[in-house]
C-alpha cells in the first residue's frame, strides 16, 4: 500500500504518519517528489486496512500496491530513480557504458584495458575477480588480488569499479575495493547473497537469470531494496532459447517492459546475449534505441589469450566504435 500526503502536508504530519505505520507494524519507505511526498507501507501478506491511515492529517489518499514487487514497483515509486555511481547518475538522460575484461588476468592486463575503455568513453570499469565457472577446472579468477589490481586501475584512470560477489561471505570484501557489486546471472535467486547486499552501502548491479522471467527479476531486486538498500540496477542478458547461433537470446522486449514496471534503472549486456563480438555493437545499438539506461560490454585487449569469454570480447578499437555509433543513437532520442 502507498499512502499518498496532500501536497500542502507539513513534515510533522508526515512524521506522524510514518509512526502511526510502524506502530501497526509496518515498515514504511518515503519518497519525496517535486509536488507531494509518498510513504510506501511494507508488511508481510496480510491485508492492510487502509482506513486507519486515510483519516490522518496530511493525507490525501491510501492506494494499495498490486504487483508482488512492491519496493520495485512504479506504484510505490512512480520517479525514475538514479543511481550514483562516483557521481555519475545512471538512469535519467545520461547512458552509462561500464566496460572491460571478463576476468582480471593480471596487472599488465587490466591497466591497459581500462585506459583503452577510459579513452573510448567508458564511464566504470568492469572486471571480474572471483568468477562463477561451468566447469571446475575453468578458470576462477584472482581473488582479493584481482580485487586489488581493479583498485590500482581505478587510481590509474579514475574509473569506478563493478566486479561480482559470488557469496554472502564475499560481499563485505568486494564492497571494500568496488564502487558496485555485481550479482551475476547464476546467482540471481540466491537469497542469501541478496540479503547481504541489500546490507550493503554500495549500489548493485543485478543481471538477469539466463532462464528467469522479467518477474523473477524484479522480486530478487525486492530483496536487495527490502534489505535497506535502494540503490539497485537490472541488467538484462539475454535468455537461453532453443537459438544455437548465439550464446543466448537478447529479450530486447524486456528493455521497454521493465522500464514500464519499475523505477529501476535497466541496462544491457551484449557481450552475453550474443557471445560473439561480431554482433556484439548490433545489439548495443538496439538496446539504446529501446531505452537502456546502459550498456555492460566486455572489452579485452587480446581476447585471443583470454581467460574467459575472449570470443565475445572486443578489441579497444571495436568497443571506441561502438561508443561512437551509440552516442548516436543516443543523440536521436535527446540523450548523452
Amino acid at each position: 500500500m502507498i499512502i499518498v500526503m496532500q501536497h500542502q502536508a507539513s513534515a510533522a504530519q508526515i512524521a506522524a504518519v510514518v509512526a502511526r505505520v510502524e506502530q501497526a507494524g509496518y515498515r514504511t519507505s518515503l519518497i519525496k517528489g517535486e509536488e507531494r511526498t509518498i510513504i510506501g507501507v511494507i508488511g508481510d501478506d496480510r491485508p492492510i486496512d487502509r482506513t486507519q491511515f486515510e483519516t490522518l492529517d496530511g493525507v490525501d489518499k491510501t492506494m494499495p500496491v498490486l504487483k508482488p514487487f512492491k519496493l520495485a514497483s512504479r506504484d510505490m515509486h512512480p520517479m525514475d530513480t538514479h543511481v550514483p555511481l562516483n557521481g555519475t547518475p545512471v538512469g535519467g538522460p545520461h547512458i552509462a557504458v561500464i566496460a572491460g575484461p571478463c576476468s582480471v588476468e593480471s596487472r599488465a592486463q587490466i591497466l591497459e584495458a581500462a585506459q583503452a575503455v577510459k579513452e573510448a568513453g567508458a564511464t566504470a570499469l568492469r572486471g571480474g575477480a572471483f568468477k562463477p565457472r561451468t566447469s571446475p577446472y575453468s578458470f576462477q579468477g584472482m581473488g582479493e588480488e584481482g580485487l586489488q589490481l581493479l583498485a590500482e586501475a581505478r587510481e590509474a584512470t579514475g574509473l569506478p569499479i563493478v566486479t561480482e560477489a559470488m557469496s554472502p561471505e564475499q560481499v563485505p570484501l568486494v564492497a571494500r575495493y568496488a564502487d558496485m557489486i555485481q550479482i551475476g546471472a547464476r546467482n540471481m535467486q540466491n537469497y542469501d547473497l541478496l540479503r547481504a547486499a541489500g546490507k550493503s552501502d554500495k549500489p548493485v548491479l543485478l543481471k538477469r537469470g539466463m532462464m528467469s522471467t522479467i518477474e523473477e527479476l524484479l522480486m530478487s531486486a525486492e530483496y536487495v531494496l527490502a534489505g535497506g538498500n535502494a540503490r539497485v540496477i537490472l541488467c538484462e542478458r539475454g535468455i537461453r532459447t532453443f537459438e544455437k547461433y548465439t550464446r543466448n537470446t537478447t529479450d530486447i522486449n524486456a528493455i521497454p517492459v521493465i522500464k514500464h514496471l519499475t523505477h529501476l534503472p535497466v541496462l544491457l549486456d551484449p557481450s552475453h546475449g550474443v557471445g560473439k563480438w561480431e554482433y556484439v555493437a548490433a545489439v548495443a545499438r538496439a538496446g539504446i534505441a529501446a531505452g537502456a539506461d546502459g550498456l555492460i560490454v566486455e572489452v579485452h585487449p587480446h581476447p585471443t589469450e583470454a581467460l574467459s569469454d575472449g570470443a565475445q570480447s572486443l578489441k579497444p578499437e571495436k568497443f571506441a566504435q561502438l561508443v561512437r555509433e551509440c552516442r548516436q543513437v543516443a543523440a536521436v532520442l535527446g540523450r548523452s
